[in-house]
């Protein structure tokens, strides 16, 4: 059974190590823990990793933060796997840094990306975990926050956070959405 995982993201150097890249970092961090690597493809960065016989297919799409719909129709129409098997990671000022969040569905929350995929795919009733970066900036100042980078108390404690969100998409593809959001989401 196949599931295609999404880490949003923007492309370029620059991107690298900011707060709006965390759905890169994530991926980044399981493929390291794993005997693969990402290999350019159409529209994404991607990478297989196998699981409890489940091929989880890894997508960083390079299509920039505001055009990520493109690559998650493109690769979900490619590999055939249904939107209930499609899982999108990405940043979220509304949650204290660190907290994850499973939900099945939602609006867009003010995040271009997540505002892109409902766009194109016509619906929200997507999986996604959103990874909080909280909301510690001035005002006129988001912007600058999110594609900042991370501070270092927020660098100590962030691969244990990485951690945990790379164990929800392992719970995700075994266990399914319901019993990881009840597992993950009070922790």
């Amino acid at each position: 059974m196949k599931y295609l995982i999404f880490g949003l993201g923007n492309i370029g150097d620059e991107y690298k190590n900011t707060r709006h890249n965390i759905g890169f970092k994530v991926l980044d961090a399981f493929v390291e823990g794993s005997n693969t690597s990402f290999k350019t493809d159409r529209l994404a960065d991607v990478a297989e990793v196998k699981f409890k016989g489940r091929t989880l297919i890894l997508i960083k799409p390079s299509t920039y933060m505001n055009l990520s719909g493109k690559a998650v129709r493109y690769w979900m129409d490619k590999e055939k796997v249904p939107l209930e098997r499609t899982l999108v990671i990405t940043d979220d000022l509304a949650l204290p840094f660190g907290q994850t969040r499973m939900k099945g569905k939602g609006s867009d929350g003010g995040h271009n990306g997540f505002k892109n995929i409902i766009q194109v795919l016509g619906r929200s009733d997507f999986p996604r975990i959103r990874f909080g970066i909280s909301a510690e900036f001035s005002k006129g100042k988001q912007v600058d926050y999110v594609l900042g980078k991370w501070t270092l108390e927020e660098r100590r404690t962030l691969k244990v956070r990485i951690d945990q969100c790379i164990e929800m998409i392992k719970s995700f593809s075994a266990i399914g959405l319901q019993q990881t959001m009840n597992s993950f989401n009070n922790k």
